[in-house]
């Protein structure tokens, strides 16, 4: 299978370094210092999943060079989404499949616009991986599964070989009938986790041990599923106190992707998660004030560090 990795950091550097190893003709489209390490020692990956290894693909500024392809993982930041999709052009043939790998809820209606429904697929990545240094992706915790599905009708022929190639490489895979409610469930997670993790500037362990900052995190991921039902996507009831079981079995120093942009003084991901929910909230009268005051708190690092006074 050829496939193109557009946004070749953290999770798009896994799970394309790991095709890349299972023998997939993987190339990615990269920048900087992150490329010229990819293209001279090629990229290495350390995994507790995938164990430490290091593949030689191709890697080029432009998506030109790459030519057209079976899968293009689109693994950007949200805020990059618009961009990356006009660079799709070159990729995308009659059969392309585009697996939309981010966080936020509305990526895959955005790349449609460009490239045409028919190619878009949804997709949810249960990873936390991070660029360590040019050429090094981290995996440091999750299970690295990988959900995928139509956005709009049943499982398909696609969905099934997309599945069976990331199951034959190692990479745990299933294939969801309601992708949109997947979507919808990873970002009641990822608003909670992210937004938590990014305000607190703890890891997991130190927020679920305290009962009150517990209490926080548990009240944001709520919020958002009170967000959902009103936007009438079918989030089966109690799936927040899911989510909350569940990070209480992963790892204890697991934090959300928008933590590490903030520590690094990079752009945030914050008005595509606790922002989105903060502005439906508002438009269907929910209440919100824990995913404001995420929001209204972090807001000032959303583009990097605030000037000084």
């Amino acid at each position: 299978m050829r496939v193109a990795v557009i946004g070749a950091g953290g999770t798009g550097g896994y799970y394309g370094g790991v095709l890349a190893r299972a023998g997939h003709d993987v190339a990615f489209l990269a920048r900087g210092a992150h490329l010229e390490a990819i293209r001279t020692h090629g990229l290495a990956v350390k995994s507790r999943l995938a164990g430490d290894f290091t593949v030689r693909p191709r890697a080029t500024a432009d998506p030109g060079e790459i030519g057209v392809v079976d899968l293009v993982l689109f693994c950007v930041k949200a805020y990059d989404t618009a961009a990356a999709a006009e660079r799709l052009r070159p990729l995308v043939g009659p059969d392309t499949v585009i697996l939309s790998v981010q966080n936020g809820i509305d990526n895959e209606d955005r790349i449609a616009r460009v490239v045409g429904p028919s190619h878009v697929l949804g997709a949810v990545a249960q990873v936390s991986s991070v660029i360590e240094a040019p050429g090094v992706i981290t995996q440091t915790a999750g299970p690295g599964k990988i959900i995928l599905g139509e956005l709009d009708g049943p499982p398909s022929e696609r969905t099934q070989r997309l599945l069976e190639a990331f199951q034959a490489a190692g990479i745990a895979a299933e294939v969801r009938p309601d992708m949109r409610v997947a979507l919808w469930e990873k970002f009641i997670m990822i608003c909670g986790v992210s937004g938590v993790t990014s305000l607190t500037r703890l890891p997991m362990g130190p927020i679920l041990s305290d009962p009150e900052t517990s209490a926080l995190l548990r009240g944001t991921m709520i919020e958002v599923e009170a967000v959902a039902r009103a936007e009438e996507i079918a989030v089966s009831a109690g799936h927040a106190e899911r989510v909350l079981a569940f990070m209480r079995g992963v790892e204890p120093h697991m934090r959300g992707s928008m933590y590490y942009d903030l520590a690094a003084g990079r752009r945030m991901e914050l008005e595509t998660l606790n922002g989105t929910v903060v502005r439906l909230g508002r438009a269907r009268t929910v209440p919100t004030p824990l995913n404001f005051a995420i929001y209204a708190a972090l807001k000032p690092y959303a583009a990097g560090p605030p000037p000084s006074p």
